[in-house]
């Protein structure tokens, strides 16, 4: 693996062939992509970076935190002289699409961005005001049950085992305010279909149904979407539980548009 800076972005590379840049889910850093990543790197150049909004202890949100993000991601692909695929993972993935908005890439590939839906903002507020007063189990507890709609399961194991989860509450800040940044982007999907290149759309079948209804919003709207492609036996952290498949699917559609 190798690093180099652009602009104010430390990037990490593996590999070499055409370029695949993966952008990171919350509640994480690229580190997360590791095990795609070096299932791609035989084949492809993979680059990975830290988002802006987990980057610093005390993260930006809303509009603000948005425009940091594109910013970060267009400087990133300026850095590659290619023809680039874009691979978003989650709000990484919302991160995709508004910055596809404003430069054409060769492809995205888009695994669940939360969209379709308005984030609770009652929950977001309990949330937020969780962690300003020092407590960010409890607010990664009401954004995984009340923003994501995760399994009451995993809600209970997590609140009951204080070991549980550990990477997630050091990364809490970041993730309450990209809840925040989603939030300022609204409701509705439209937009999107300026985004003129080819897309595939990404899923899990495991994954909570809100999820589903955001991909299928999307393939009605943009213009050059494969249709629904969905992971069997998997839900939305395919990236981590099935590596294999999830670069397969990554490694078939940059052969077609790269």
């Amino acid at each position: 693996m190798r690093t180099f800076r652009a602009g104010g972005v430390a990037v990490s590379e593996r590999g070499a062939g055409p370029p695949i840049l993966l952008v990171h889910a919350g509640g994480s850093t690229g580190a997360v992509w590791n095990p795609v990543a070096e299932r791609l790197a035989g084949a492809f150049r993979v680059l990975v970076y830290d988002r802006p909004t987990y980057r610093t202890p005390r993260p930006v949100g809303g509009a603000e935190a948005v425009a940091a993000e594109v910013a970060d991601l267009l400087t990133v692909a300026g850095a590659v002289d290619e023809p680039l695929l874009v691979v978003g993972h989650s709000s990484g993935a919302v991160v995709v699409l508004e910055t596809a908005l404003q430069q054409r890439f060769a492809g995205l590939l888009l695994y669940e961005p939360p969209v379709g839906r308005p984030i609770d903002g009652e929950a977001l507020r309990r949330a937020r005001a969780a962690l300003d007063r020092g407590d960010p189990r409890e607010a990664m507890i009401i954004h995984a049950r009340d923003i994501v709609g995760a399994h009451r399961l995993g809600v209970l194991v997590f609140r009951l085992l204080p070991f549980v989860g550990r990477p997630l509450l050091a990364h809490a800040a970041g993730q309450i305010a990209d809840d925040e940044a989603l939030e300022s982007l609204g409701v509705g999907v439209d937009r999107y279909a300026a985004v003129d290149v080819p897309v595939l759309l990404l899923g899990g079948e495991r994954s909570p149904a809100h999820l589903r209804a955001g991909l299928d919003a999307l393939a009605a709207v943009l213009p050059r979407a494969d249709p629904v492609e969905i992971l069997a036996g998997q839900g939305h952290i395919a990236t981590v539980r099935a590596p294999d498949q999830v670069a397969v699917v990554i490694a078939g559609f940059a052969g077609r548009v790269l």
